[in-house]
């Protein structure tokens, strides 16, 4: 049997373990800018405020609801006590998102239910980190999120029937499962197939064809038989990115390049951490248009150093940019990466120690004072992004986690 580990409203219920007086009032979280809602409370929902509302009709929709602006530096140390918590109970444990784990499902105590072993790790938590949380176990991944979401909010159920299984199916719509949304549930509509019973009653060539080998491993899944083990360690990385939302239009080429090179410590950072390197550098633009560019510059070897990657990100951006145009988001990517190695100096010019010298300086007064107190001076250009504390952290930043 597989558990699965919801946190309710997640962001919402960490402000509220800080702020107890938010409990039971309408609460939004903004994202970086403030410009959106990206989490809400269930009094908020009902308002009609949904995720990616944008503040002001969000203020229209529910104008007597608190807005706190995210802080994803605390929802992780909440999240590593859930996560504790939970690996104090069952393993293995997946890490599966900053408020999601996947466990193998035994009762905790001898002559213990699955039910009951859910509901006091359940309450466990409410009581010690202060957290909402539902749980939901059964004979697979798949089914185990499904039963979840719907013992939400603050739940715990165990479905061990098979009868019991394929009532709960009935209910509910094919969407409900993760990795089907509206196009391949439109594909599904001509042979029938609307509910979780529907897809999991269905011929497995058809699924296999409507919906390639991703929807028939669902499709296994749904019909008991385990495809996805438990992951305690994610896979190594094939590609790593830093970037999102340029927190407004920009068409200053001066402040798009500030932009480029915050993202390029940011993912240096990145290859640091996994001990890999790059064999190229692309930098991917969204424009107000609607219009979507990308640049690509091959390194001559791989490489993780600040100066190389600076130059590369200059090459890619410049292929990228379009004159004249405002940009909204942009993302630096390393597509390629490999296991840092050593590689044979006779090949290849060395490396400027004072370049060395300069970026283990910068390291270390960064992990000692906190994050980007050293920066490159081109990011000057972005004083009100440096100046706000909620952007020293992203969700990204959480180390260990498997969906992303």
């Amino acid at each position: 049997m597989v558990g699965h580990l919801d946190a309710d409203c997640f962001y919402v219920s960490a402000e509220r373990v800080r702020h107890p007086d938010l409990v039971g009032k309408a609460v939004g979280v903004l994202g970086n800018n403030g410009a959106c809602v990206i989490a809400k409370s269930y009094e908020m929902k009902a308002k009609g405020v949904k995720t990616g509302t944008p503040i002001w009709d969000a203020k229209v929709l529910c104008p007597d609801g608190v807005y706190v602006k995210r802080d994803f530096y605390w929802y992780e140390v909440l999240s590593r006590k859930m996560l504790d918590i939970v690996g104090s109970f069952f393993s293995p444990l997946e890490y599966y998102s900053i408020d999601e784990f996947f466990f193998r499902a035994i009762p905790i105590n001898h002559g213990q239910t699955l039910a009951q072993a859910a509901t006091a790790v359940r309450d466990h938590i409410r009581d010690v980190a202060g957290l909402p949380i539902t749980i939901g176990i059964a004979r697979t991944r798949t089914l185990a999120k499904l039963f979840s979401d719907t013992a939400k909010p603050f739940g715990a159920v165990a479905v061990t029937d098979r009868n019991h299984e394929r009532e709960l199916l009935a209910r509910l719509p094919v969407t409900e499962i993760s990795g089907i949304a509206g196009r391949r549930a439109a594909r599904l509509a001509p042979y029938g197939i609307r509910t979780c019973l529907d897809l999991a009653d269905a011929d497995g060539k058809l699924v296999r064809q409507l919906l390639t080998k991703t929807g028939y491993e669902l499709w296994l899944e749904l019909n008991g038989r385990p495809v996805t083990p438990i992951r305690p360690a994610r896979s190594p990385h094939k590609v790593l990115a830093r970037g999102g939302s340029l927190m407004g239009n920009v068409d200053d080429p001066k402040l798009l390049w500030a932009w480029c090179v915050r993202h390029v410590e940011r993912l240096i950072e990145e290859l640091h951490y996994h001990n890999v390197r790059t064999d190229s550098l692309s930098v991917a633009l969204a424009w107000k248009n609607g219009e979507s560019t990308g640049g690509l510059c091959r390194l001559p070897c791989p490489s993780d150093r600040f100066d190389e990657l600076l130059d590369a990100a200059r090459v890619a951006l410049r292929r990228a940019y379009l004159p004249d145009a405002t940009a909204t988001h942009m993302h630096v990517i390393a597509p390629e990466l490999r296991r840092a190695r050593g590689f044979q100096m006779s090949l290849f010019d060395p490396p400027n120690p004072k370049d060395k010298a300069v970026a283990a300086v910068k390291t270390a007064v960064n992990e000692k004072f906190g994050r980007f107190k050293i920066r490159s001076g081109t990011t000057l250009h972005l004083p009100a992004v440096y100046r706000d504390p909620a952007n020293d952290f992203d969700i990204c930043d959480v180390r260990g986690k498997v969906c992303f």
